[in-house]
């Protein structure tokens, strides 16, 4: 288990000699308890340095993006179960037929499809789910692979990254509207004919005090 850490760590801090670290900020991003949609699309800003009065669509100025907990992201709704991933294999089988002196192909899965529902994708590689939900988000142009180069993903808090000045990023506040918009308008309405009666009522008790001293004179 231990060889394997090693190798992970290794294999995280490989590639950092093609990209120019000049300049470069070191952000860290903790998946623990984050949405999975809303944390890729803030690690994608990052990544393409949207976040920098500077950016310009045609350089890649973007921040290195540090992502730990990967294994504890979230995801709502049915998810779990319902999202899957789909890749294409490629993989054909050619086997040759002495006698008749021919090629017979013969498809080693069908469709040359494969799937993976997100449960399995988590328990198998949870790396892999962010590092996927970011690049989908990224444009397809030739700055796409060195944008993946500053993306690295650790399923653990461990990261051979402990000499670098890293940052913490401070993910947004949320504003979910947790109830329908009629529901939300309805208990809108509720609420201030609630504040109405009782600024009624206090204004009806403020007036009796008022008379009573004047009767009793």
């Amino acid at each position: 288990m231990k060889m394997v850490n090693a190798f992970n760590m290794k294999r995280a801090a490989a590639g950092l000699r093609r990209i120019n670290l000049d300049g470069l900020r070191w952000r860290v991003f903790d998946a623990k308890g984050q949405i999975l949609g809303r944390l890729a699309s803030q690690i994608a800003t990052v990544v393409q340095g949207k976040d920098k009065p500077t950016y310009t669509p045609n350089r890649d100025d973007g921040d290195m993006c540090i992502v730990l907990n990967a294994k504890d992201v979230c995801v709502t709704g049915r998810k779990l179960t319902d999202k899957v991933y789909y890749w294409h294999t490629g993989q054909v089988l050619c086997l040759k037929h002495f006698s008749l002196n021919i090629d017979i192909m013969v498809y080693r899965y069908v469709g040359h499809l494969k799937e993976r529902t997100f449960k399995d994708q988590m328990a198998k590689d949870p790396t892999e789910v962010i590092r996927k939900a970011v690049l989908r988000m990224l444009p397809r142009n030739k700055l796409r692979d060195d944008r993946d180069r500053k993306l690295r993903i650790f399923p653990g808090s461990e990261h051979p990254f402990g000499d670098r000045p890293l940052e913490p990023y401070v993910m947004p506040p949320r504003s979910v509207r947790e109830m329908r918009p009629r529901e939300r308008r309805a208990m809108v309405r509720a609420q201030k004919k609630a504040e109405q009666q009782q600024q009624n009522t206090d204004g009806t008790k403020k007036g009796k005090k008022r008379e009573a001293p004047e009767e009793s004179a």
